[in-house]
């Protein structure tokens, strides 16, 4: 969150404004968790009255002081006031009379003797104005069709940032996004690189993380429908997981999806009819996870007659035709709708008392029924044109959509009693889409499966899915995430890790790891930097216990041996080489200097940032299901990035951690 103040500058009319910014105006930004400046930081920046526009236009808030007619501050005030709507806050001491347009404005005032005394006053106000989406500008007042402009537009991404986040892409690094994250944080385009981020993630379907950039997005930006539109798909994908584990935590964050999903629908006529398909598919996803959750856990004889009478079955059937009647291209909505129609037609062919029970007599049901089984075969013949106009379309443009052919593999399934046939088609669809995911078309055939619906076609379906994706439930793993002082150069004056204490340090490293392997169910993995001393021994005792361990480098091997290794001796050089041959490596930065977008971070260097990778990335994969393990001496480190600043890092992120006093 970023702020711009307006004020005047120097001692004016017996205020000292630099007393009330350093006293008054600093403080409270900082205690409201808000990074604030004024023009005074751009003066060298070269265009001063082009930066000043954009901060203007592109600030979450402004704080405007009005003590004094001073015509640079109502000049800049008078901009926001016309670019922006809302989010502008005025302070005054009482010097001059308001300007009569701005009578009307509530603003604090101040007593410029001793501004400190409306810290906590100016705090109140700032976090108020944040939160609020009162219209404050009197420009917008007035003219109430006037459109604010959209800041996110005005806000340029750096080149080098966009670069990094691209091969974090590519390479899947899914700690590196994290990291990127959080470093946007710092800057003023926060939210269009944050939002960047938050789609990577979403599409690599690192809902976790998603999740946390989403939710971001949304704190910063009232209303965001985008932010909305995918955190109702995030909740859904993470209730359905939690679920099975904490039925509380499962429906909150279904209860959460149905919220936003809400909150799109409200405003659902405003949108495109292939953005209004998707949201009614939302809608539907949610009502078919409710349904299965009323039957999921029955026992055999009533699961086919809890499954029938859930109210649930029919809202999400209805929703996903719904989805599919906006706009008949949307093959998601159409596909899912004519599966759960064919689940109430075999259901209610299977349990006639049961359906007959949902109606006020049995010639209602049997007509609902008929009514049903037409709706199938009309939808049938729709869907197929719709696959067969998209195929022709990609034919003219020699281009090939997977999706399209898994699509017509589900219809084949739902329409066709071939088995072979159905084989063939799912066979063909996964050669044009090994890197694709369909796990959703798999829990779909489990259902089938589950409610003995097309028994012969399930089967053959999943024959091809068992060698293709991974399973729905994968082995969960616990991360021991390592950080501890390199072996003594031979220069150090006061001995921490003297050669000598290898074998006792090994040994308490390896009892440590032993212990936190003994209290585990599940699969342990390591993590770990390269540096001689404390790194190498993490690793080579994983290896000696059977622990897979991933090696994560600041620096390319070449260099990486000069900073960290080399200095040790020849020994630990091969010993390092060993464990770069053998494990998988992830490297942060080709060179030592941080990229051009960080260079006004602050005090950070490509050792501290290195950290908050490693730390991100555990974090990432894990979820907290980690121990940290420090080799640490419990002082100060010889430099930037130590183990002492990961130990803090740690601690400011709530994980368990176990320290080896050395």
């Amino acid at each position: 969150m970023h702020a711009f103040v307006v004020r005047p500058f120097g001692t004016k009319q017996g205020v000292d404004f630099e007393k009330v910014h350093n006293e008054l105006i600093i403080p409270a930004l900082k205690q409201a968790g808000v990074q604030g400046c004024t023009t005074a930081a751009i003066v060298e920046a070269g265009n001063i009255r082009q930066d000043m526009f954009q901060l203007l236009l592109t600030s979450d808030i402004v704080v405007a002081d009005i003590s004094i007619h001073n015509a640079n501050a109502f000049y800049e005030l008078g901009i926001r006031h016309a670019l922006r709507d809302k989010k502008t806050f005025l302070i005054r001491c009482s010097k001059d009379e308001v300007p009569f347009d701005l009578k009307t404005d509530r603003y604090l005032a101040y007593d410029d003797t001793n501004p400190a005394d409306c810290i906590d006053a100016l705090h109140k106000g700032i976090r108020e104005t944040i939160d609020s989406e009162r219209v404050d500008s009197p420009v917008f007042l007035m003219l109430p069709k006037l459109k604010p402009q959209n800041a996110e537009e005005f806000l340029a991404i750096p080149v080098d940032f966009s670069e990094e986040v691209e091969i974090a892409k590519a390479t899947k690094q899914q700690g590196k996004l994290s990291l990127l994250a959080s470093e946007a944080s710092q800057f003023p385009w926060e939210v269009p690189g944050l939002r960047m981020i938050a789609e990577i993630q979403y599409k690599l379907a690192l809902f976790k993380d998603a999740k946390k950039s989403w939710e971001k997005i949304r704190s910063l930006t009232h209303n965001d429908i985008e932010a909305n539109d995918r955190l109702a798909t995030i909740y859904q994908r993470l209730g359905e997981i939690e679920v099975l584990d904490n039925a509380v935590l499962g429906e909150e964050l279904f209860t959460k999806s149905r919220m936003a999903i809400d909150f799109l629908m409200e405003r659902i006529s405003t949108f495109p009819r292939d953005k209004r398909a998707e949201i009614f598919s939302l809608k539907a996803r949610n009502n078919k996870a409710n349904w299965i959750k009323t039957w999921i856990n029955s026992n055999v004889d009533n699961i086919l007659s809890d499954a029938l009478t859930s109210q649930f079955l029919r809202n999400a059937y209805i929703d996903y035709l719904n989805g599919f009647n906006e706009d008949l291209n949307h093959f998601y909505s159409g596909i899912n709708a004519l599966g759960l129609l064919k689940i109430i037609i075999n259901l209610a062919e299977a349990k006639p008392m049961q359906w007959s029970s949902l109606y006020d007599s049995e010639d209602e049901a049997e007509f609902e029924l008929k009514k049903y089984n037409k709706q199938f075969a009309n939808l049938s013949i729709i869907i197929q044109a719709s696959i067969n106009a998209e195929k022709k379309a990609l034919l003219r443009e020699n281009k090939v959509d997977p999706w399209v052919s898994i699509t017509e593999a589900d219809l084949t399934f739902l329409i066709n009693n071939n088995p072979q046939k159905i084989e063939n088609m799912y066979k063909m669809a996964m050669q044009l889409s090994k890197d694709l995911n369909f796990n959703a078309a798999k829990r779909q055939l489990l259902i089938y499966k589950k409610l003995n619906i097309l028994t012969d076609n399930v089967d053959a379906a999943l024959r091809v899915f068992e060698n293709t994706i991974e399973e729905l439930e994968e082995e969960k793993e616990y991360l021991i995430l390592f950080s501890g002082h390199m072996i003594d150069r031979p220069d150090r004056k006061e001995p921490r890790f003297p050669p000598e204490k290898e074998p006792e340090v090994r040994e308490k490293i390896k009892s440590q790891v032993k212990k936190i392997l003994d209290t585990q169910d599940r699969k342990v993995k390591g993590i770990a930097g390269g540096a001689c001393g404390g790194d190498i021994l993490f690793h080579e005792v994983c290896k000696q216990l059977g622990i897979k361990t991933d090696l994560y480098l600041a620096l390319p091997r070449e260099q990486f041996i000069v900073e960290s290794v080399q200095f040790a001796g020849p020994d630990w050089i091969d010993r390092f080489n060993t464990m770069y041959d053998d494990l998988d490596v992830q490297i942060l930065s080709e060179t030592k200097s941080l990229p051009k977008w960080l260079n006004n971070y602050g005090d950070y260097s490509i050792w501290e940032r290195n950290n908050r990778w490693i730390l991100n990335s555990a974090l990432s994969e894990a979820d907290y299901h980690l121990t940290f393990l420090a080799l640490w001496d419990g002082k100060g480190g010889d430099g930037p990035g130590g183990t002492e600043h990961m130990i803090d890092e740690v601690n400011q992120r709530g994980a368990k951690s176990i320290t080896i006093n050395i």
